[in-house]
């Protein structure tokens, strides 16, 4: 990944994260938590591709495990937002932009739900049984809600600032010099430069010229 998408990606990621466990873990509200984390995990993936998406997903889901009050094993989390986030970053679009809004709020759906699922079945493996004695079901139901509200407050600002952050202003510099070069031989081959200068040449001859019949008719005159 480039400079400017790991600054972008560890200046949201960790903003997320901050916010979800600091203001949203706190809301009591029945079931699941929204998942900031995991949608702005969604919005860089579907800018970044699957590959960007994978290295962002397993760098916020383990900054999650680390952070307090995490109860679980370290890495569960990190694996399940990896797979999440390799998964959404094949629902890139291909020129980048998104037609229209359903594609995203599916993506959103299904990572919710998919989110649960392997959180749930990662943590029965490791022997942890949370998820049955809250249910799962409502569980699911709540996380899908929660996360599709909030999606369009979150996904379309964080996809508009990865892209944005796409254009790195050290490239645009050196584009813009490579342009600028490309401009400047282009206005020399069309020969714009060279009939600058052989217009002055060309009005400094017909001076000349001018000069001289004046000194020919001038001379003339006094012969006559």
């Amino acid at each position: 990944m480039r400079v400017n998408r790991i600054l972008l990606s560890s200046v949201l990621v960790v903003v997320a994260l901050v916010v979800q466990v600091c203001i949203l873990s706190r809301l009591q509200l029945p079931g699941a938590v929204p998942d900031l984390l995991l949608l702005t995990v969604l919005g860089l993936a579907l800018v970044y591709g699957h590959v960007g998406g994978a290295l962002v997903g397993f760098g916020a889901g383990l900054l999650a495990d680390i952070a307090p009050p995490a109860d679980h094993a370290a890495g569960r989390y990190a694996l399940v937002l990896c797979v999440i986030g390799y998964l959404a970053g094949l629902a890139k679009p291909d020129n980048g932009r998104l037609r229209t809004a359903s594609g995203p709020m599916l993506v959103v759906v299904a990572a919710a739900v998919g989110t649960t699922l392997l959180y749930a079945g990662v943590g029965a493996l490791v022997g942890d049984t949370a998820a049955r004695h809250v249910g799962l079901g409502s569980l699911l139901f709540t996380a899908a809600l929660y996360d599709l509200l909030l999606a369009p407050f979150v996904v379309p600002g964080v996809m508009a600032l990865a892209r944005r952050a796409e254009n790195d202003p050290l490239a645009d510099s050196a584009g813009g010099g490579s342009k600028a070069t490309d401009v400047s031989a282009g206005w020399l081959s069309s020969g714009t430069g060279l009939r600058i200068g052989s217009q002055r040449g060309g009005l400094r001859m017909k001076a000349v010229k001018a000069r001289s019949a004046r000194a020919g008719r001038i001379k003339g005159v006094k012969r006559l």
